[in-house]
Formats: C-alpha cells, structure tokens, sequence
C-alpha cells in the first residue's frame, strides 16, 4: 500500500461538499453517511463532517509577491494532472486565485493555484518543475 494522507474537517453540509468535490473536482466517493463523507482525492482520504458554524480565518500571507490563503490544504500533482485539473476547473468558470510559478529557477520550484470550496477552505493544486526538490531548501 503507497502510504496516503487523511485529513479530516468540518463542514456545512455533506450534500453541497461531496457534489463538489466529485462534480467540480473530479475526486471519487468513498464512504458517506448523512453526517459524514469520505472522499479519493487523488489517492488521499478528506472525511467531513457536518458541524454547526466554525471559522479557520486566518491571515494572508505575501510569498514572492503574491497574498496567498495561511489556512489552506491541497494536492501535489505531476504537471499533465495538474494541467488538466486547471483546464477543467477553468472551463466550469471556477475563480482560479494565485495561478503563479514560485520559486522560479531555484530548488522547490512549483506552479500553483488555489480555488474556494463550498465551505471556504482554500484547496491548491500544486506541481514541481523536479518532484526530487519537493523538500530541498
């Protein structure tokens, strides 16, 4: 088994999350309760669960010029997955927030971009130019 990350968070409602996630995304469903839903986003494990009003506001940051979400979470694509996730995101007319190259030319270069899901998390697909540099300083 590839070891895999689960998150698990809040959400306002399971209906509105999941047909986000497995309409608009494109991830798969894996278990679901009135309460609760598991989705594969890319061989990840998100499980929210309903909850009543909650708040992960937190301050912006500026990283290379950009003002970027501090509370967020994502997924690390290679370039053609990533590229078809933006493409398709994009022709749904999904606001697309920071699409931008960091770290150009250095060590951890990435292209990234963030979009809003139905309960205000910020989700960003990212991409390395060398996926061996994910971690180099």
């Amino acid at each position: 088994m590839e070891t895999s990350f689960h998150m698990s968070l809040p959400c306002f409602s399971v209906k509105e999350t999941k047909n986000f996630y497995i309409e608009v995304i494109g991830a798969s469903l894996g278990r679901m309760t009135q309460n609760w839903v598991d989705i594969n986003l890319f061989g990840h494990q998100l499980t929210f669960i309903k909850a009543k009003k909650f708040n992960f506001n937190a301050s912006n940051y500026v990283f290379e010029g950009k003002i970027l979400p501090s509370f967020h979470f994502g997924v690390i694509l290679e370039s053609k997955a990533w590229g078809s996730v933006y493409a398709n995101l994009k022709e749904q007319q999904l606001e697309v927030v920071a699409q931008a190259t960091f770290l150009k030319d250095k060590a951890g270069e990435h292209t990234s971009f963030f979009i809003k899901d139905p309960n205000d998390y910020m989700l960003e697909f990212k991409s390395f130019e060398n996926s061996e540099n994910m971690f180099k300083a």
